[in-house]
């Protein structure tokens, strides 16, 4: 089997029929404890949306538009594609006891509800308000999202990831020219598979971000 091949199946999470996505990832106990085996939960009717009409990324800043919360801003902290969902840092939040137990009533907490993403909306740098936004091409063929009312380009949000490492901030660029040309700048072969296995993996947890934020 091939490397990428394997690293494609590491990928693809596989739930049972009838599986209801909640904010847990499906392969956490969370998850596993709210669909039991064997539990038919009611289906959740989604309106369905294209890669292309998903402008909304974790680490953007959004406005509130409907809700307890409207006209708030504030930061996107998780985007759940699975249920049209999208969790903001400190709002839309409800309270919740936990850890009860008979003779413990449990630690009273906040914790974040999602939010459908019709009800939010991307800020225009250009005024600070939200707006409309769109998927467009640059002359350089650079995709980029553009806000509709005013056409100013709304940058993409710069999100560390859990290991520390920034991947804007990653020379990939620099070091595919040396890939290219590992005899003029002293790279040898085992370093040329690890840039390339390092590669194939960031694209799986890319991928694996897209659809549970």
């Amino acid at each position: 089997m091939r490397l990428t091949q394997f690293l494609t199946m590491a990928a693809r999470v596989v739930v049972p029929h009838g599986y209801r996505y909640g904010t847990n990832r499906p392969w956490t106990v969370a998850a596993q404890k709210m669909n039991p085996p064997g539990k038919r939960r009611r289906k959740v009717c989604l309106e369905s949306m294209s890669p292309e009409d998903w402008t909304i990324l974790k680490g953007d800043t959004v406005a509130i538009l409907s809700g307890k919360d409207a006209g708030k801003q504030g930061k996107v902290s998780q985007v759940i594609r699975a249920r049209n969902w999208v969790i903001m840092e400190g709002l839309n939040t409800h309270f919740r006891y936990i850890g009860k137990s008979a003779d413990y009533r449990g630690t009273y907490i906040a914790s974040e509800a999602p939010l459908m993403v019709k009800d939010v909306a991307l800020i225009d740098p250009a005024d600070r308000k939200p707006t409309e936004a769109e998927w467009r091409f640059t002359e350089e063929g650079e995709k980029v999202r553009v806000s509709v009312r005013t056409g100013r380009i709304i940058p993409k949000p710069v999100v560390q990831r859990r290991d520390g490492i920034i991947p804007e901030q990653w020379k990939g660029k620099l070091m595919a020219w040396k890939i290219l040309n590992p005899a003029a700048h002293g790279i040898t072969n085992h370093d040329v598979h690890l840039c390339i296995f390092q590669f194939l993996f960031s694209n799986v947890r890319r991928n694996i971000n897209a659809r549970w934020g």
